[in-house]
């Protein structure tokens, strides 16, 4: 459990799991972002993930009790993939901190692949 904020009335706990999933919602958002990837190459290609497993392509480590975030995406052929990383670190990071409250130590974007968009 990630404790997310303490107040009068209790103490409010996000789970790994659905910070994961929120994440991977966050990222696949964003402008060029085809979807998410698994955390390991199989045979040197990169594997898309279906919509209901957003939360395989995200890796919660915590560092100095806040979680640093790894994110594993596919982009699309023909856009700048710095422009995009540097837009999805900045959507998640907005995204947490907003919504739930959560300051993150860091987010790490991996760019498992690039596919031909139809």
């Amino acid at each position: 459990m990630i404790v997310v904020a303490n107040n009068e009335y209790g103490t409010i706990e996000v789970s790994r799991e659905v910070l994961a999933m929120y994440i991977g919602l966050a990222a696949t958002n964003c402008f060029g972002v085809v979807g998410m990837a698994s955390k390991t190459l199989k045979d040197g290609m990169a594997s898309l993930l279906g919509r209901d497993s957003f939360s395989r392509g995200v890796e919660i480590v915590e560092k100095d009790e806040e979680p640093q975030v790894n994110v594993y995406v596919i982009v699309g052929y023909g856009i700048n993939i710095s422009e995009i990383a540097k837009n999805v670190i900045q959507r998640i990071e907005y995204s947490v901190k907003e919504d739930l409250g959560l300051k993150l130590a860091g987010v790490k974007l991996v760019v498992q692949g690039v596919r031909v968009l139809d």
